[in-house]
């Protein structure tokens, strides 16, 4: 069965390395972009990647009504993505969103959006097969090493800290972790902010440079030993086995999840 997708984000690149996957995925049909800069064009004006030439949309109310589709895959930035993802389940079409930095009550709303409409969608902090793994593995390890934290480093364009990756890991950690005070009970802080952030007594700790893509190790300290689980994704190619399972899956579905883990089958 092909299944029809509309991207939003065709220019980033993220969006730049969906566009290939989908094309080269026979059961997949991209019908459609939204892009705030470039309505009227077709992908192809943008994206010399793609010979087809695929409608591009700056309103995601005009694209969902006008274009039939299957899943709406969002690679955009928090401010619009969310937006965007409730327009497409108030349409009744599934989405996939990798859009990271979206709040607790976001999360909610599109949880009860989906519902209520019985339509599947994915949040996914990280679409790397091995960054969910790693992200398993530390939930594993916090039941045996409570004191831990965690360090995550990005390219300096994102402008969400910490990243999906590592509010997902800390979420995972606290299903197996007792909330502890984690060093010294009398430390301080010379320079505000030198410990990381404090989420649960968990330090997170994030890096923004050039040369870096999506990269994250949690370190674990106990009696004579560290335990540490680390991921790197050197390249955006790493997270489109990821998304196309997303979008392979999510037609499936009548409701959110948040995390690839509950596609996989890791039991």
């Amino acid at each position: 069965m092909t299944i029809n997708i509309v991207l939003g984000g065709p220019r980033g690149k993220m969006g730049t390395e969906a566009i290939k996957m989908m094309t080269n995925e026979p059961h997949f049909q991209l019908v459609a972009c939204i892009d705030r800069k470039n309505n009227g064009k077709t992908l192809h004006d943008i994206q010399h990647i793609c010979d087809e030439n695929i409608p591009i949309f700056d309103d995601a109310a005009s694209c969902f009504q006008e274009i039939k589709a299957d899943v709406y895959v969002d690679l955009t930035v928090p401010q619009i993505g969310f937006e965007y993802a409730k327009l497409a389940l108030e349409h009744h079409i599934c989405s996939v969103i990798g859009t990271s930095g979206f709040s607790e009550e976001q999360i909610d709303e599109l949880s009860i959006l989906a519902e209520q409409n019985k339509t599947g969608c994915i949040i996914a902090p990280n679409f790397a097969l091995g960054a969910v793994l790693m992200m398993l593995f530390s939930k594993m390890a916090a039941k045996y090493f409570p004191d831990v934290e965690i360090i995550e480093k990005h390219h300096d364009k994102k402008i969400d800290a910490p990243s999906g990756t590592a509010l997902k890991t800390i979420d995972l950690i606290k299903q197996s972790r007792t909330s502890k005070i984690q060093g010294h009970p009398d430390e301080y802080e010379i320079i505000e902010g030198a410990r990381g952030g404090d989420v649960d007594g968990i330090r997170v700790h994030s890096m923004r440079l050039p040369g870096l893509v999506a990269h994250q190790e949690i370190v674990f300290g106990s009696k004579s030993q560290l335990l540490t689980i680390k991921h790197d994704s050197f390249h955006r190619e790493s997270f489109m086995d990821g998304l196309k399972l997303a979008i392979e899956k999510v037609t499936h579905m009548q409701k959110l999840v948040y995390g690839l883990e509950h596609v996989l089958d890791v039991e």
